[in-house]
């Protein structure tokens, strides 16, 4: 792959993966029509393929989820993203797939609560206390600058307090809670490995939007029945949620219930601020594409064939 392939770092940022997310879906993507992840079982864990086509690129993902990693100290989600140019699938650049990873997915939760969350949002509870959790804390900030005060709860008291000093290097008010802390939220993210769920769904605020994203298998769920029977349901693409979105299949959710990422940004999608709102993400391949394609403009190569769909 030496024919002009270069090695991309991700400096886009949470503002701008969330515009490049963003535009893709307002140029049309269809994303009920998008491939489907393929995942194969390792000893180590679990190989998935993320392969998509968009605009003028496409690209494809490979990553790892190994769950015995971090306590190894290594990252739990490994792996390399590949960008093609769309019209002759030369390829253009690489990046890191876990980097990648942890950008996207928060920008998609940020591109959803931004459309979701009531207008005069303050109080953040985040589950979690791994990169998703940081990656979350700074997208969320980005697009909700009214928020005030961030709650961390986490299993581990060390790492939930770094993720709090982290939060209050942002400029929010922040502590270390446990899980009724959503009592008072207006804005609930849960980005854990946690196969059960994380809170009783009974004492989210009719106000508060909640974004679960640690899970995409089918009988893994950080959220409870109680509070999927209460909410509006949001998710990236209907047919993806009920292949692997534990949340809603274990609640018993069907499609009739879902609207999906693009019906929320362009505005078909009904939003109501007196029941919770409720967005399960699982991630999709087109997310990497878009931000990577968008970072690989942003780097000044834009002048080759490969565009972004404009």
């Amino acid at each position: 792959m030496s024919g002009g392939v270069v090695q991309l770092p991700l400096t886009l940022g949470p503002a701008g993966a969330v515009a490049a997310l963003e535009r893709v879906l307002l140029d049309g993507l269809d994303v009920e029509g998008c491939p489907a992840r393929v995942g194969v079982p390792v000893p180590a864990g679990e190989l998935l393929l993320m392969p998509a086509a968009a605009g003028g690129f496409a690209g494809v993902k490979v990553a790892g989820v190994a769950p015995g990693n971090p306590a190894a100290g290594l990252p739990r989600i490994t792996g390399s993203y590949l960008l093609l140019d769309g019209p002759t699938l030369q390829p253009l650049a690489l990046l890191d797939g876990a980097a990648l990873t942890a950008l996207r997915t928060p920008a998609v939760t940020a591109l959803a609560v931004r459309a979701l969350a009531a207008p005069d949002a303050r109080e953040l509870v985040v589950f979690g206390a791994g990169p998703q959790a940081v990656g979350h804390l700074a997208a969320l900030r980005a697009v909700l600058p009214g928020l005030e005060r961030a709650t961390v709860v986490a299993r581990r008291p060390g790492p939930a307090a770094e993720v709090a000093a982290y939060a209050a290097g942002l400029g929010l008010a922040a502590a270390v809670g446990g899980p009724a802390a959503v009592a008072g939220a207006d804005v609930v993210v849960c980005c854990t490995t946690a196969r059960t769920p994380l809170f009783d769904g009974a004492l989210v605020p009719d106000r508060a939007v909640v974004a679960a994203v640690g899970s995409h298998e089918p009988d893994a769920r950080e959220v409870d029945e109680r509070l999927v029977a209460r909410a509006d349901l949001f998710v990236e693409a209907r047919q993806v949620a009920l292949r692997e979105a534990g949340d809603l299949l274990l609640a018993g959710a069907g499609a009739e219930r879902m609207a999906n990422l693009t019906e929320l940004v362009t505005g078909r999608a009904a939003v109501r601020h007196d029941r919770p709102r409720f967005f399960k993400s699982v991630g999709m391949a087109w997310q990497d594409l878009a931000v990577a394609a968008a970072q690989y403009e942003a780097a000044g190569r834009s002048g080759r064939s490969g565009r972004s769909g404009k």
